[in-house]
């Protein structure tokens, strides 16, 4: 019995013990990691990154002094693969990574530096790692040969007119909607294009026979291509004259685009000879042509506003008014010089004016902005209708040579402000209108800005603003000409932001160049266009001055 009690007891204490063991908390393996505690790249301190050298010096401190032999490849790398080098300072503390090859311009890196790092304390780094993330500086080499002023202003013209001439659709002589387009051309752009090649036969880029020749071709295929009361379509197939509906409903004329072409016809007309024969030929058949558009019947039943569209099957469907502010004043201004189809001064009060709603007054980046949205909207505001229409005028609502520049003004302040911070915005890179962009096509403006310079909007502004255009000119060749100077002038757009540079010419903007830039030099087709008389009576009927 004795010995049984003891058994009993020495069981009981075992499990007690036992269960002891059991409900102890164990302590855990307490591994010791060290941190990075600062970063600079180039001596800079900042939580982004950017305008980074391609050979950057990244200084990595840390908590704790570095064993060397960890720091490689399987430690630290760059996002790409470049490889490293790295030198030791402040005990070793202190890392200074840099690039063993030159990094790419403008392209997003980062530098991962992994948990493998090990400090001398046998340490390693805290869980997960650091990643240093950089966007590297545009390269600002010199790509082309500095010319005069003079001499640029020359090869941009001279290049850019190609896209009309060498690279007009050879059945029509049209200008293609853009490089891609094939045989579809543009009606408004290829009126741009008619005073692209007048300003080329002026300055001896073609011959004027050949010049001559190209209006022939135009002429005749504008005579047979389609028309609706008048009016072409926006676009039209080069080969066979038929209408490419621009939309689903928009399958007829289209007024404004129209508008464009007669400013260029009207201006050819009055640049031609009427002593010559061939040239008293065109002058008689662009009469007809300029005659015969029915701008009273685009009033839509005699409203007081002209109408954008119609089509031969759906009619009416579009419903745009042409209101201002926008880049359609010189539709009202053919309308009402027009001497079979004109329309009466209130259509322009009311319906493009509305009665005054198009004034605007307030002041931005230190402008006033007499007309239109906030901040002037797209830039090709102030280019199209003033091609031709000379903007050193007035009307009731404003002055247009101030609306005009003011608006050119503000479009540089903002993109020299830069406030979205887009790479690349200075006031040697600016220009915000309609064209491609990385994601399509829209019109770029200060209200309406995703990181795209589109050359054509500070060029085109030649005449507003001489200096800040000519910085842009110069930036977008000499600077960035690797990219954007082609076979036609330069591409359509760019957006470093993106590291993104349009493969696209466009005519709308091609054409605005070669003709504002002449403008800015000679004033020679506000010359032409405003001598024709019947731009003269609308100016009067409309209450123009100066």
């Amino acid at each position: 019995m004795y010995w049984f009690r003891v058994l009993l007891s020495l069981f009981l204490i075992s499990l007690l013990l036992s269960s002891c063991n059991k409900n102890q908390n164990v302590a855990p393996i307490v591994t010791t990691r060290f941190t990075l505690t600062d970063t600079k790249i180039d001596g800079k301190k900042s939580g982004t990154f950017s305008n980074v050298d391609i050979t950057p010096s990244i200084t990595l401190s840390f908590s704790e002094p570095l064993d060397e032999s960890s720091v490689s490849s399987t430690s630290m790398s760059f996002s790409d693969g470049t490889p490293i080098k790295a030198t030791f300072s402040n005990h070793d503390s202190t890392v200074i990574v840099q690039p063993a090859t030159p990094l790419k311009y403008l392209t997003s890196y980062t530098l991962a530096v992994n948990s493998t790092l090990k400090s001398k304390a046998g340490h390693f780094l805290s869980i997960g790692g650091v990643a240093i993330s950089f966007k590297t500086q545009m390269d600002l080499t010199i790509k082309f040969p500095i010319i005069s002023d003079s001499s640029l202003l020359d090869i941009v013209q001279q290049q850019t007119l190609k896209y009309f001439y060498d690279f007009a659709e050879p059945v029509s002589g049209m200008a293609r909607e853009r490089n891609t387009s094939g045989n579809l051309v543009t009606t408004g752009g290829s009126g741009f294009g008619l005073m692209a090649l007048i300003v080329g036969i002026n300055r001896g880029f073609i011959s004027r026979a050949n010049g001559i020749a190209s209006f022939n071709k135009i002429v005749s295929y504008l005579e047979k291509a389609d028309r609706f009361h008048g009016a072409w379509p926006h676009w039209i197939d080069g080969t066979t004259g038929k209408t490419i509906p621009f939309s689903n409903n928009d399958n007829g004329a289209d007024l404004v685009e129209t508008s464009f072409m007669l400013q260029g016809l009207l201006t050819v007309r009055q640049y031609l000879t009427s002593s010559d024969t061939v040239g008293n030929n065109l002058i008689n058949r662009i009469n007809n042509l300029w005659q015969t558009v029915e701008f009273d019947w685009f009033r839509q039943n005699n409203q007081q506003v002209l109408y954008w569209h119609w089509s031969p099957d759906k009619g009416w469907i579009m419903n745009m008014p042409i209101s201002g502010y926008d880049e359609a004043l010189i539709v009202y201004i053919l309308a009402a010089g027009s001497p079979t189809h004109s329309i009466p001064a209130s259509v322009y009060q009311q319906g493009w004016a509305q009665n005054g709603a198009i004034k605007n007054g307030k002041t931005f980046y230190g402008h006033v902005l007499p007309l239109g949205q906030d901040y002037g909207g797209p830039l090709f505001f102030a280019h199209y209708s003033f091609l031709g229409f000379d903007p050193h005028t007035q009307d009731a609502y404003a002055d247009y040579w101030i609306q005009n520049t003011n608006q050119a003004l503000i479009n540089h302040d903002y993109c020299s402000a830069n406030p979205k911070n887009f790479t690349a915005y200075a006031d040697s890179c600016w220009g915000l209108t309609a064209s491609d962009n990385p994601w399509g096509y829209n019109a770029q403006s200060p209200t309406n800005d995703n990181g795209t310079i589109t050359p054509t909007a500070a060029i085109a502004s030649m005449p507003y603003t001489p200096a800040q255009s000519m910085k842009a000119i110069r930036f977008f060749y000499y600077i960035l000409g690797d990219k954007l100077w082609g076979a036609y002038g330069f591409y359509d757009a760019f957006n470093l932001n993106q590291n993104w540079t349009a493969t696209s010419t466009l005519a709308i903007d091609q054409g605005p160049i070669v003709v504002m830039l002449e403008n800015y030099r000679t004033g020679l087709l506000w010359k032409l266009f405003m001598s024709a008389p019947e731009v003269q009576a609308a100016k009067t009927k409309l209450g123009f001055t100066k």
